[in-house]
């Protein structure tokens, strides 16, 4: 991991994720790079050129001020820390940016209080998340010294979800950390007895197999009422650090399972949430 970039709004939140991507930097000798994106309005944008850019040398002074107030901050100490601040069009830009400068991952802070988040304007972690082509790790807490020693990585053994589950364990081996391969089965339409969930584990990891494999019988099967709810309590009971969603581009967070599962976690889960894009 070399860069990782940081949204950032000034917000405690998008602090919280500094603070997060500044333990990956130390960890992995990588450049965190604060994104500013100014979001001038269309009526600052037609006014007259003298005017356009005596407002935006506003904006962008008063960005590096408070640049200079977070780069305070003895969590950063020691570390490269560069940063971008521009206009944008929509908050798909963060994609687009992350590409441009090869980050390896994207940290955001989120309070998640409707629908995924709305730490920005509106739904704007909800659109990084769907757009981005790199994995997003969406903060909801202040977390010193973060680490990612263990994972737990919700799969429904469909045959589609194969590449971002690829994509989702090199990301981890090249963090060390251990993975929890976990199926929920509920009750309804979708139950599945444990010879028709064997079979699922078995034929999706034969594909899957990438030469560090987890192995079918090491797969975690829970019961449960609510999928969501059995994920938050398999991560309680074995202490993981994070928890680990495919994502689907055209359709905001996954909904894979059957219904919103990707939202409903990111949402609601209290420890950090990786999402990959599908």
């Amino acid at each position: 991991m070399k860069k990782i970039v940081v949204p950032v709004d000034f917000s405690n939140y998008s602090e919280y994720a500094i603070e997060v991507a500044s333990a990956f930097a130390k960890k992995y000798d990588a450049e965190i790079i604060l994104l500013h994106m100014l979001g001038l309005s269309q009526a600052v944008l037609t006014k007259n050129e003298e005017q356009e850019v005596a407002e935006a040398v506003y904006y962008m002074k008063l960005a590096e001020k408070r640049f200079q107030t977070i780069e305070s901050r003895s969590f950063l100490e020691g570390l490269v820390v560069s940063e971008i601040v521009q206009n944008y069009k929509n908050f798909t830009d963060i994609n687009e940016v992350a590409k441009e400068q090869g980050a390896d991952l994207i940290v955001m802070g989120s309070h998640g209080s409707s629908g995924i988040s709305e730490v920005f304007v509106g739904s704007n972690t909800e659109k990084v998340v769907r757009t981005s082509e790199i994995p997003v790790l969406v903060i909801k807490e202040q977390i010193s010294n973060f680490t990612v020693d263990r994972v737990v990585f919700a799969c429904d053994f469909k045959i589609e979800n194969i590449l971002v589950y690829r994509k989702a364990m090199r990301f981890f081996q090249q963090l060390g950390a251990a993975v929890d391969l976990v199926y929920v089965n509920v009750p309804g339409t979708a139950f599945k007895s444990s010879t028709e969930m064997d079979q699922a584990a078995n034929e999706f990891l034969a594909i899957a197999d990438f030469q560090a494999p987890i192995r079918p019988d090491e797969v975690v099967f829970l019961d449960g009422y609510s999928i969501e709810q059995a994920i938050f309590d398999y991560g309680k009971k074995v202490c993981a650090d994070a928890l680990a969603i495919p994502t689907h581009g055209r359709k905001g967070l996954a909904h894979f399972f059957n219904g919103s599962l990707g939202e409903d976690i990111a949402n609601h889960a209290k420890l950090p949430v990786f999402t990959f894009k599908m």
